[in-house]
């Protein structure tokens, strides 16, 4: 009978073998402050890649006695795995890409404790400082590549999603991996996985070595949503807000296939910034696409776009349903034109410095039931600022839906509630609700959808 957990103890990675005593009592710390829940909770979600769920609370009670530990020896660390998943090992050996992962979360995890949040060195109220933040993670995660041609595609999707979308999401890979595209998303199941796995059959095709397949996620997503086997660059931000704000200043251009409110939150966080006057010249392709199928879906985000933003919200995206060449061949030439203006203006191929992002896209935002309720959904304000709200708005559904601080919020006190402009509201209903009726809220379980929200008209 085959195991269903295994302890091991496992070798450091290149450039994780050398940790401070200090670092090493913080990870193993359970006390108030102390980062070793945090730790495990990634490193499980590392260690479960491939379970399709959404529910972190579950997956925890269903490995409760796994635990990690950093061990301390003459020649560097180890990591101590207690009664940790058996499908992570192959004959007792950890699956070397699983590794990979568990020492990018250590490697994560610890820079952001010492070097951004208590070395004293970021301003992280002000938008120079949380840039500078966000560059610095990226640069020590070493995604940024100086000598690289602008090639990284961001996809953008739901982790809930139907065959059929799924299948078109690796074509659209595919061709993107033909072009010499690498491909960059939220690292998790459905749409996040579907663009890696198409772009590792054209690469090699291509005979295209050093392919880039990164992952950017956060603690509280990742908990939900495990990495998917494919990605061998994964990046652990501190918040959503700057694992956004990642995604926008390494990428050269983003697809975002359909999805729900995760993906809602992404569409209007992208529109918000570029619709702020200060971006309106910058080139950055934007395309909305999925399999015929999923027509209906883009109409819907279209109009709710247009209603709430405004005509010129459409001038900054392209929906292209159907063709995966020709979403390719249009990103193609979308990045050639970043290109051609990077050049113009000397910003970097490998960060986006030239985009300006307002401080309230930056700002982490907790999803409590005050902060929820008291967002201004109205049209009376800056087409920027309405975004940034309803980006929030979206941000929350999603914290109720899958975050485990979210769900515990949902049960403790109900669902949220959202008010606004009537207009704004039924829209919001009528997109919220289609998403249910799609099951893109969640991954299907046992039991019906419970919505986390309420919609006051």
């Amino acid at each position: 009978m085959a195991k269903i957990k295994v302890s091991a103890l496992i070798n450091p990675e290149a450039g994780m073998d050398l940790l401070s005593k200090s670092e090493i009592r913080r990870l193993r710390d359970a006390s108030a402050g102390g980062l070793h829940q945090l730790f495990r909770r990634c490193a499980l979600a590392v260690l479960t890649t491939g379970i399709e769920s959404d529910d972190a609370r579950a997956l925890l009670q269903r490995f409760e006695d796994f635990d990690i530990h950093v061990v301390q020896e003459d020649r560097g660390v180890k990591l101590q795995l207690i009664n940790a998943p058996a499908q992570a090992f192959v004959d007792g050996k950890i699956i070397a890409g699983i590794k990979s992962l568990l020492f990018s979360v250590l490697r994560d995890i610890l820079y952001v404790e010492n070097e951004i949040r208590c070395s004293g060195r970021f301003t992280l109220q002000d938008s120079e400082g949380i840039t500078n933040a966000v560059f610095e993670i990226l640069r020590n995660a070493g995604v940024l590549k100086p000598t690289n041609e602008p090639n990284m595609v961001v996809c953008w999707g739901g982790h809930s999603i139907g065959r059929v979308e799924y299948d078109y999401t690796k074509q659209v890979g595919y061709e993107l991996g033909l072009r010499g595209f690498d491909i960059c998303t939220g690292c998790g199941p459905g749409a996040m996985k579907g663009p890696m796995k198409g772009a590792t059959i054209a690469h090699a095709k291509q005979r295209r070595g050093k392919n880039r397949y990164i992952g950017i996620t956060e603690p509280g997503i990742i908990a939900a949503e495990s990495p998917n086997p494919i990605v061998n660059h994964l990046v652990i931000m501190p918040d959503i807000e700057k694992r956004l704000e990642a995604f926008v200043r390494l990428g050269h251009g983003i697809i975002v296939f359909p999805g729900g409110v995760g993906t809602a939150e992404e569409i209007l966080y992208l529109l918000g910034v570029l619709l702020h006057p200060e971006n309106a010249e910058l080139p950055f392709p934007m395309i909305l696409t999925g399999p015929k199928a999923s027509a209906a879906y883009f109409e819907q985000i279209d109009h709710f776009l247009r209603l709430t933003l405004g005509p010129v919200a459409a001038t900054r995206y392209q929906i292209i349903v159907g063709d995966a060449a020709d979403v390719a061949r249009t990103m193609r030439n979308g990045v050639a034109r970043v290109r051609d203006a990077r050049l113009k203006s000397g910003d970097a191929f490998f960060f986006n410095w030239t985009l300006h992002l307002p401080l309230a896209f930056q700002l982490p935002f907790a999803p409590t039931h005050e902060q929820m309720a008291s967002l201004k959904l109205h049209r009376d304000r800056p087409t920027h600022e309405l975004a940034a709200d309803l980006r929030r708005a979206f941000s929350g559904i999603v914290a109720g839906n899958v975050k485990e601080e979210g769900v515990r919020a949902i049960e403790q006190y109900g669902p949220y509630e959202l008010y606004g402009e009537p207009e704004i509201m039924e829209a919001l209903d009528g997109l919220l609700r289609a998403f249910v009726e799609q099951q893109r809220m969640k991954l299907p379980g046992a039991e019906p959808y419970k919505p986390c929200y309420r919609v006051i008209r």
